[in-house]
């Protein structure tokens, strides 16, 4: 969310109104309707004033405590409606029947006052609207789809597909760095433990010694050190650091546009390909899908870049859209953002000038899902020459800084 200074004019005086809000248009809109038959003149962004960055913190603080809405009750909930409106159920009951059955209390109480707008006669995109932080872009591109379409079931079994399909990357993902994980925090436990018992056990040794320390073992010394009288501090630190990374990676955009885009340099080894992969898949995957149920292709490329996460990906395909607008095929605003490779961008320009760009759509979705699968499937491979080389430094820096010294004991005695 940005912060923008609001001019508003009325009855021949200015004045500046400050609100929050996505975008530019976004905070226009919003004081056009709290101040109707006013004129605006114009939104100037400014940075957020130190209250509300203040406040955004300990709200942050208290979002990481909040027990988040789990994306597996999100599915199981699509599919129950699903399920509900092709058997004849009305959407309102259906939707107030799995609020009141649903074990999370968020979600529940979300669902419920969904009910009770539908129930009131707003529309079912607009009760569902304020929460799509919670269900993402394309649930509301599909349900908006569902109530054009009259099919509120097939929309909801294709989005629940949809959010099937992202789950599982996203468990694979897990699952296979788990392992690496807990081998490289396992290993720099017991060096820290060694550190901090063992080393001292030789530092009264080395303290005799007349002559220089070898590096590894002044090292050593100086973690001992560190660990055992500033471990806590050290501790802290971290955290702080930590908290303050993504605290500002979450709330300035600028500084989450340079992590993105180093996220995905070539020179980040094996990460950089996770990442982009990963984004295409989702992206290409909510955009194939929506094409296919007969969203318009500008419409659904505004929701599938909605699933982006990485700012820089996300930059780079928001000018999809505005190139479409002036009139270049979809083709050729793929081939501009540089994302594409050529072997893809020729079987879109195919499908365009075929007639099936949805089957097209379908095979670029699968050439990113394969190459995803292949990273993940064999990341273990991947990772072993990194893990074997942080295992080989803490072992050499622990064998160097404890035994160098050892080797000119008898030179030190005599």
């Amino acid at each position: 969310m940005k912060y923008f200074n609001v001019t508003v004019l009325s009855k021949g005086k200015k004045r500046i109104e400050v609100v929050k809000a996505e975008h530019k248009m976004a905070a226009i809109k919003m004081v056009k309707k709290a101040n109707p038959g006013q004129m605006v003149q114009k939104a100037v962004e400014i940075p957020a004033p130190m209250g509300a960055q203040i406040e955004d913190m300990l709200s942050g603080i208290k979002k990481g405590f909040e027990k988040k809405i789990d994306l597996n009750s999100k599915i199981s909930s699509i599919r129950q409606i699903a399920v509900m409106t092709d058997a004849g159920i009305s959407i309102h009951d259906a939707i107030t029947e799995v609020g009141n059955n649903m074990e999370n209390p968020k979600l529940k109480e979300i669902y419920l006052k969904i009910g009770n707008d539908i129930n009131a006669g707003k529309s079912i995109a607009d009760s569902i609207e304020p929460y799509t932080e919670e269900f993402g872009h394309v649930t509301i591109a599909m349900t908006k789809l569902g109530e054009q379409t009259g099919n509120i079931s097939g929309a909801y079994s294709k989005l629940a597909n949809i959010l099937e399909d992202i789950r599982d990357n996203i468990k694979k993902f897990k699952k296979a760095i788990r392992t690496p994980l807990i081998t490289l925090g396992a290993m720099a436990v017991a060096f820290t433990i060694m550190i901090m018992i063992v080393v001292p056990k030789f530092k009264e040794i080395f303290e005799k010694f007349d002559h220089a320390l070898p590096v590894p073992t002044q090292i050593l010394l100086f973690l001992e050190n560190l660990f055992n009288n500033y471990g806590l501090y050290v501790l802290g630190g971290l955290a702080v650091i930590i908290y303050g990374l993504l605290y500002f990676y979450k709330s300035d955009e600028k500084f989450k546009y340079k992590i993105d885009k180093l996220l995905v340099h070539p020179k980040f080894y094996l990460i950089h390909k996770v990442i982009f992969f990963a984004t295409m898949h989702k992206y290409t995957l909510v955009f194939s899908e929506l094409v296919k149920s007969g969203i318009p292709v500008s419409e659904a490329l505004d929701t599938a870049v909605g699933m982006v996460d990485n700012s820089y990906i996300k930059d780079k395909l928001l000018t999809v859209n505005a190139n479409i607008a002036r009139g270049i095929s979809l083709s050729d605003a793929f081939e501009q953002t540089e994302l594409f490779e050529n072997m893809l961008l020729q079987m879109i320009r195919a499908g365009e000038q075929g007639g099936q760009l949805d089957a097209m759509l379908d095979k670029v979705t699968e050439y990113y899902d394969a190459r995803f699968q292949d990273l993940i499937d064999n990341l273990a491979t991947y990772i072993e020459p990194i893990m074997m080389f942080f295992i080989a430094g803490l072992v050499l820096l622990m064998a160097l800084g404890i035994f160098m010294p050892m080797w000119d004991l008898g030179k030190a005695v005599k």
